[in-house]
C-alpha cells in the first residue's frame, strides 16, 4: 500500500492525521512480538496460529508513536491435538484514549509429543 498517508511525510503532514501513519496490517502484524513481552505458554508446545476472530483499528498510528499490548485470555478449550486459546489483544498508543487495535487471536497449542 503506497497510499499518501503512509509515505508522504509532506502531504500527510496536510491531511487527517497531520503525520503519516502506519498500515493497520503493520500494527496487525506486531501482535506476536508484543505477545511475546506480555505472555508465555509453559510447557513444550507448539504454538500454531488458527486465525483470527475479530480485527479493528480503531484509532491511526502515528510514525514514531510508542505502543504497548494488553492482552485479556477469553477462552480456553481442550481439542483434540491440545489446548486452543482465544486471546484479546489491545495495541495501545502512549497519550491516547482510545487503542490502535483490538484484535482476538486463536492459537492451538500442541504439545511436543503430538498428544
Amino acid at each position: 500500500d503506497r497510499q499518501w498517508i503512509h509515505v508522504d511525510p509532506e502531504r500527510a503532514a496536510e491531511g487527517p492525521f497531520g503525520a503519516t501513519i502506519a498500515h493497520g496490517y503493520l500494527t496487525l502484524s506486531l501482535l506476536p512480538f508484543l505477545g511475546a513481552q506480555v505472555y508465555a505458554f509453559a510447557g513444550d508446545v507448539a504454538r500454531v496460529n488458527y486465525g483470527l476472530n475479530k480485527v479493528r483499528f480503531m484509532t491511526p498510528v502515528v510514525v514514531g508513536s510508542k505502543l504497548r499490548n494488553r492482552v485479556t485470555v477469553l477462552d480456553v478449550q481442550d481439542v483434540e491435538r491440545g489446548q486452543q486459546v482465544t486471546l484479546r489483544h489491545q495495541i495501545e498508543i502512549k497519550g491516547k484514549d482510545k487503542p490502535a487495535c483490538v484484535a482476538e487471536t486463536v492459537t492451538v497449542l500442541i504439545e511436543a509429543n503430538g498428544a
